[in-house]
């Protein structure tokens, strides 16, 4: 796990030139496509669903890293599969059965992942780590791009990191909300690994660069 990872969020894509940027992720050092799903119950905003991902999925060559936040996602683990979603993560805020719908996430062939609001305390993870392929740790708060990062983000991830480390796992460890060249190799320092970058990509001049930045300052 010692390669750190770079997954733009395709939320902050074109979307009335979404292939091009599909492909641009594609032939960038990009590792996963960011897919951020909302449902305007569990966040207050509505992004997209199947039909989008389905549409991102047939020209992507990279996985589809699925952050569902949208209540009770139980009930479309299956159909995001189907869609092409490589990895789902949920909210530990969103489902009453959490373990239950992780194990659902794997039955249908995906890696799974918990996602963590910024106020969501750590411990609730304990005895869920296991099942976990990966933690989102929340920088921002969920619905909308391009908010100002939370720096209580740090102390979580070293926290997160050190939890993972006394259960002997290999809980891959992601971030997301206000990723950019400026705060990226601090993340690293505190124990991060992936790293979800929208507006600070998709808004840059030269968006195939700005992802290279990140991926050298990341693994350097």
């Amino acid at each position: 796990m010692s390669s750190k990872l770079i997954a733009p969020s395709m939320l902050a894509a074109d979307f009335g030139n979404l292939q091009r940027d599909v492909e641009m992720v594609n032939n960038s050092d990009a590792d996963w496509f960011h897919i951020d799903v909302m449902d305007g119950q569990f966040v207050p905003n509505i992004s997209y669903g199947m039909p989008v991902i389905s549409a991102i999925k047939k020209h992507a060559t990279k996985p589809l890293d699925v952050h569902l936040m949208i209540e009770k996602p139980e009930r479309f683990i299956e159909e995001f599969a189907k869609v092409g979603a490589d990895i789902i993560t949920v909210h530990y805020e969103s489902t009453v059965h959490l373990h239950r719908t992780l194990r659902q996430i794997k039955d249908a062939g995906c890696k799974a992942g918990v996602v963590l609001n910024i106020t969501t305390p750590l411990v609730v993870l304990e005895d869920i780590l296991p099942e976990c392929y990966m933690v989102l740790l929340m920088s921002i708060n969920p619905g909308f791009g391009g908010q100002k990062f939370e720096e209580v983000t740090y102390k979580r991830i070293k926290n997160l990191r050190q939890m993972i480390t006394e259960q002997d796992l290999d809980t891959r460890i992601e971030i997301d909300g206000g990723v950019t060249d400026q705060n990226i190799q601090q993340l690293v320092a505190a124990g991060a690994d992936a790293f979800v970058a929208g507006s600070h990509v998709f808004k840059s001049d030269n968006p195939i660069d700005t992802i290279k930045t990140l991926k050298i300052l990341a693994n350097s």
